[in-house]
């Protein structure tokens, strides 16, 4: 199987070919660092890091770029209210951003950009649009006239006479007088008296938020890049107006691929600070949750769907992530060989094993793996295969309890080690990392029985709507607990819990 992605631009899943053979340029829209992040950023930017690591596994030359916006009303008001500058703000803000990413085990970025560090280019971009009659300045303002690019609107499907109609409604006064068009949008902003301004040729001021990424995917990684990357909430405007910008100046489309991933859901309400509801990584991780049971829980989720955090799925997700972690754990626990390799560093891209030691249904379980993650990121799939690949490790390891290694077989113990080894580089793949002082899961004696035909019940109907992304989820996601499905015929489905 090829691999493939679902192309935000064709509305459809595509095929992957890069512009340049065996290398992948990416670009990654980044945080406004006025705050810490929060949940929706370890969605998404986990996700953007599983890709860049498995594209890494299967041997391409991956240039990833994601930036920084440092200067924007919302770190103006936050630095005013703080009493500091932006730039003191920012420092700080990227600082713990750093912090946030490196606990979860996010690769950081070949490089990080910065608005105010981007300037001259972001000056030139919007000179280049003013000579080609596409960017007009009007009081101190710049802006980029979107009935001039005829394809406005491309990727999110909207209709440009629509979208000027409801958008009237909602100019402030000062920008009726100033907008030619209710949809034309800022590339340069005049400063208020006493803000924070740089130098331009249309006076004091700062960049607009959608031109920074255009500059800086053309400084960084050139005029046309392979995947561009971001939240659903970004397609529009701040994704359409990237395009219209981009291709508007360079004469060039700006990304073969558009990669959305899916919201953050509560409690099955939207993530928003108005509904209380705001969770920062930095708590959840203060209250305990260990980083990979949260890298763990947003994997189980493809990164197209919607992801809803509850209490519950929270407490599933780290019961699954222990039971995984303490097969990780076996081979550096045990010693089986003398020149048991060092632990799996995830802090770096792994890169794909000869896997040569594989029996029959090892090779198999890396051909099902590579399958499910080809076949857009379904992270879901192939964590069930670490599930699958983990249970012959389970078993030894049960075998091992009280008994001198020395005791086992060594051709059988050799076997399971290859397993072991497998098993740690698709987890690395993953970028889980093994807690090697983490407790041994504890069996559950009492199983929500009435959950979990409530599950096979909801499973049956996702394959009868021919969902099956989210039938092979449910399944994935009732073996990550131990719980394993047997489908019989006429749609009758039992179920038996694995033994630890």
């Amino acid at each position: 199987m090829s691999l493939k992605f679902t192309n935000t631009l064709s509305k459809k899943k595509e095929d992957f070919i890069s512009i340049n053979p065996n290398q992948v340029k990416i670009y990654c829209c980044g945080v406004t660092v006025y705050d810490l992040c929060h949940l929706g950023h370890a969605r998404s930017y986990l996700n953007w890091d599983v890709l860049r690591r498995f594209l890494i596994w299967k041997g391409f030359e991956v240039e990833f770029v994601q930036n920084f916006t440092d200067i924007d009303d919302k770190i103006i008001n936050r630095a005013n209210k703080e009493g500091c500058s932006t730039d003191e703000l920012s420092e700080r803000n990227i600082d713990e951003f750093h912090k946030d990413m490196d606990t979860l085990s996010i690769l950081r970025p070949s490089s990080m950009p910065r608005a105010t560090k981007c300037l001259h280019q972001i000056i030139n971009f919007i000179e280049e649009l003013e000579k080609k009659k596409v960017a007009y300045s009007s009081k101190g303002d710049v802006y980029f006239s979107v009935d001039k690019h005829k394809n406005y609107g491309k990727l999110s499907g909207r209709e440009i006479e629509n979208q000027i109609d409801n958008a009237a409604g909602r100019l402030k006064t000062n920008e009726k007088e100033i907008k030619k068009n209710s949809l034309d949008f800022a590339l340069w902003k005049k400063s208020k008296s006493g803000e924070v301004s740089y130098s331009s040729p249309w006076g004091k001021g700062r960049p607009g938020w959608h031109i920074e990424c255009s500059a800086m995917v053309k400084q960084e990684l050139g005029e046309s890049i392979d995947i561009h990357l971001g939240g659903s909430d970004l397609i529009f405007p701040h994704h359409e107006n990237e395009i219209a910008q981009s291709e508007a100046c360079n004469g060039k489309e700006l990304a073969k691929y558009w990669l959305h991933n899916g919201m953050v859901n509560v409690g099955g309400e939207k993530m928003s600070k108005s509904l209380g509801n705001f969770t920062t990584i930095r708590s959840l991780l203060d209250e305990g949750i260990s980083p990979m049971t949260l890298r763990f829980f947003v994997l189980q989720t493809n990164y197209r769907k919607p992801l809803d955090f509850t209490e519950e799925a929270l407490k599933a997700a780290s019961k699954g992530w222990e039971r995984l972690n303490n097969c990780l754990a076996f081979g550096y626990i045990y010693k089986i060989k003398d020149q048991a390799k060092n632990e799996i560093n995830v802090d770096k891209p792994i890169k794909r094993s000869a896997n040569s030691k594989l029996d029959k249904d090892s090779f198999k379980l890396l051909s099902d793996f590579e399958k499910y993650m080809d076949d857009d990121l379904n992270t879901s799939g192939a964590l069930s295969i670490l599930f699958e690949l983990s249970q012959p490790i389970r078993k030894c390891l049960n075998l091992l309890k009280g008994k001198d290694i020395n005791e086992f077989d060594e051709d059988i113990l050799n076997q399971v080690f290859n397993k072991w080894e497998l098993l740690c580089e698709m987890a690395g793949v993953l970028g889980l990392k093994v807690n090697l002082n983490q407790e041994e899961p504890k069996n559950d004696t009492e199983l929500d029985t009435n959950k979990i035909e409530e599950l096979i019940k909801n499973r049956s109907l996702a394959k009868a709507n021919k969902d099956f992304l989210l039938a092979d989820k449910i399944r994935a996601d009732l073996k990550n607990i131990g719980i394993d499905l047997i489908d019989k015929p006429k749609g009758v489905t039992e179920w038996k819990q694995l033994s630890d």
